[in-house]
């Protein structure tokens, strides 16, 4: 039965996902329906501050008039073409990636696990071809990479890996932010060493200043590969462009996603000439990724970045964010606040039931996120100003209470 799908209810919506889609998402009881800057608004009409973003993607909130006009524009001059073809969109947005970062070439894909998935055989393929056995990947214990299979197996999180059977051999796990327990691990049957720059659902977690460096000197001594998934950090999420800026250190290859369309779906994977010399001609590829639709928006999203000094305004409101989660704390409910730029934590007490204090923040209308079972996580537009951050720190007050 074809289904008349203007103007239907919230509880028509439901039923409809409940009836056709997967259950994999353990949704909301809400109904999206339209955004306006920082606003979310359901089927039904009522108003959220949005501080998740679509988990860290609408960089500019949401029907930002600059990036709404970019996208009609190319979908009406090139929305797809095979990569068969050279695109001016594709070649631009390349070249801008790696004058902004560290690295010589790009490949563009879809998602942030297909960034990862790809990122993980470039290592193995870079491994193989100096020895046979120099295949194994060391990522960290809560880390999160994705999920289709390399990219999960790489994640460091037990309760992923259940009921998948045989996952891929050679992934190793260590301890996050523990230099010698990755030492006592490395010898040279590693390919690659994965981690990110700050854990985003292990609970937004930054290790200590230095450790990135030493990560990279100890990849550097026995001859192996240093990846940084910045899917969620990268894109000026943290007041850098890229999160391994902040140490000072060059990996070898990096990933991006979820804020480098502003909404709309691309990835890209970084890397080195030297490691990105490892992909021979038909030794990778994709079918829509790179298209001129998404790589034009993209494009546009690094442009006004820089435009607008949005990593002067991260850096400025994330000073005055975390200033007013800090004087939570003194309600007791909130143990430490803890990130970089627009990408923070706060730690809520044992005691606080965490799934129902972001029920409660719904009804309130505010939109954050728990990750680690127990910490707030806070990834708003980069465009907010102080006056929105007042205004969550009134609605999280009034759900704390």
């Amino acid at each position: 039965m074809i289904r008349e799908i203007v103007n239907m209810k919230s509880e028509d919506v439901k039923d409809l996902d409940e009836k056709y889609f997967f259950h994999v998402f353990k949704r909301y009881d809400l109904v999206a329906d339209k955004g306006e800057g920082v606003y979310l608004y359901d089927k039904d009409g009522k108003k959220y501050l949005d501080f998740v973003a679509g988990i860290a993607v609408n960089l500019f909130g949401y029907n930002y008039p600059k990036l709404t006009a970019k996208i009609k524009e190319q979908a009406e001059k090139l929305v797809h073409c095979s990569n068969y073809f050279y695109t001016e969109e594709q070649a631009k947005l390349a070249e801008k990636l790696c004058n902004l970062s560290c690295f010589d070439k790009v490949f563009f894909g879809n998602s942030g696990a297909e960034a990862n998935e790809g990122a993980i055989k470039l290592a193995r393929k870079w491994g193989v071809s100096k020895s046979p056995l120099k295949d194994k990947i060391i990522s960290c214990n809560n880390s999160f990479h994705g999920r289709t299979l390399a990219a999960l197996t790489a994640t460091g999180q037990p309760k992923f890996h259940q009921g998948l059977g045989a996952l891929p051999p050679d992934f190793v796990y260590v301890p996050y932010n523990d230099i010698e327990v990755l030492e006592s691990f490395m010898d040279d049957n590693v390919a690659a060493v994965m981690l990110e720059p700050i854990q985003g659902e292990g609970g937004v977690v930054v290790p200590d200043k230095g450790y990135l460096k030493k990560v990279r000197e100890l990849c550097d001594k026995h001859d192996c590969l240093m990846i940084v998934d910045e899917i969620q950090t990268g894109v000026a999420r943290t007041g850098k462009m890229f999160a391994y800026e902040h140490e000072e250190i060059k990996p070898d290859i990096m990933t991006l996603a979820k804020a480098l369309g502003g909404g709309l779906p691309i990835s890209a994977i970084l890397a080195t000439d030297k490691i990105a010399k490892a992909f021979n001609y038909g030794d990778h590829g994709s079918t829509f990724g790179g298209n001129p639709f998404v790589c034009g928006v993209a494009l546009k999203v690094l442009e006004l970045i820089e435009e607008e000094n949005i990593l002067n305004n991260v850096n400025e409101v994330s000073k005055y964010f975390i200033e007013s989660l800090n004087e939570l704390t003194a309600s007791e409910k909130i143990l430490k606040v803890r990130g970089k730029g627009l990408m923070l934590g706060a730690e809520l007490n044992e005691g606080i039931d965490g799934p129902a204090l972001i029920k409660k923040c719904l009804a309130n209308g505010l939109h954050i996120n728990l990750t680690a079972g127990k910490v707030l996580r806070f990834l708003p537009p980069l465009n907010i100003t102080k006056s929105h951050v007042d205004e969550m720190i009134e609605k999280l007050k009034k759900s704390l209470s």
